[in-house]
């Protein structure tokens, strides 16, 4: 299937709220392992459990993280290598703040093409 014919089934509103969501949990996930790296800093560096109770929480983010970008990426037809791609990012220190923003900005760009019937650009 063509570029074109696979953007044309694409619900774009949709989509919007699908990006919204994964941009939110992509934000919280790049926090939430930045804590996380301060509580293996202070538990490992310093003996000190102040934050011992993070890693589970943050599992849940993660895996709410992974469901959001796998969504997204059905929504706007990614290939599953994206996909897993951008599921890595998350697991990587700030690489998610920016994988967010470059995401972001590629998805917005191809849904407003879409609402303005533009054809599809080469990748």
């Amino acid at each position: 299937m063509s570029d074109l014919a696979r953007e044309e089934r694409i619900d774009v509103p949709s989509a919007r709220t699908k990006l919204k969501f994964f941009k939110v949990m992509a934000f919280i996930v790049g926090i939430g392992l930045l804590v996380l790296v301060a509580e293996m800093i202070l538990q490992y560096g310093f003996q000190n459990d102040a934050l011992a109770w993070w890693p589970q929480p943050h599992g849940l983010i993660f895996v709410i993280y992974v469901v959001a970008t796998a969504v997204l990426g059905f929504a706007v037809r990614w290939p599953l290598s994206k996909m897993v791609l951008v599921m890595l990012a998350g697991c990587v220190p700030l690489l998610s703040f920016w994988v967010e923003r470059k995401v972001g900005g590629e998805v917005e760009a191809q849904l407003d093409r879409l609402e303005r019937g533009a054809p599809a650009t080469a990748r």
